[in-house]
């Protein structure tokens, strides 16, 4: 039997998702000198990618990418990273996944900067799920989707040469 999934956002809909949060980050930083985002692997980096090349073609500050690789399997925080975590000591970070759903990955992802002091951190999510068994918030997503908790969203990010798009299955 074939899945049926439901197109939720396109392409374009989705650039125009990551445009507004990369406009809404610009805002909230805007006096900064220099900003760090943190994309979750696989698919939050992607979106970091790209709301890094917004920023530095609109914004006065610089902007760093970094990439967190975390074992969402694991009961306890086991990340690995691209860079030293004191290369964040008072600095701003953006924290970005593609789905937030029990909230468990971006609290990870969170734990990783617990043992530094940063000026401020925010996250960025494209799908808000709402099925949080974790006490995390986004300030800032792409959208809010209410579903059933069996449901599945699957984001596309140029995954095999298809184009961009999220899918409820």
């Amino acid at each position: 039997m074939p899945e049926k999934k439901l197109l939720i956002l396109n392409s374009q809909q989705i650039q125009q998702k990551i445009d507004r949060i990369a406009y809404q980050v610009l805002e909230d930083n805007f006096d900064e000198e220099e900003i760090m985002i943190a994309g979750i692997l696989p698919r939050g980096n992607i979106i970091a990618e790209r709301i890094k090349a917004i920023l530095d073609e609109k914004a006065p500050f610089k902007s760093r990418l970094l990439n967190i690789d975390i074992d969402k399997q694991s009961t306890t925080l086991q990340a690995k990273t691209d860079f030293d975590i004191e290369d964040c000591r008072d600095k701003v970070i953006i924290i970005v996944d593609d789905v937030l759903n029990s909230g468990k990955t971006l609290a990870y992802g969170l734990g990783v900067f617990l043992n530094v002091p940063l000026k401020k951190i925010r996250s960025v999510i494209l799908i808000d799920r709402n099925h949080k068994s974790f006490p995390v918030t986004t300030d800032f997503s792409g959208i809010a989707l209410s579903t059933v908790i069996k449901e599945h969203v699957d984001v596309r990010l140029n995954e095999t040469n298809e184009a961009d798009a999220v899918y409820l299955i």
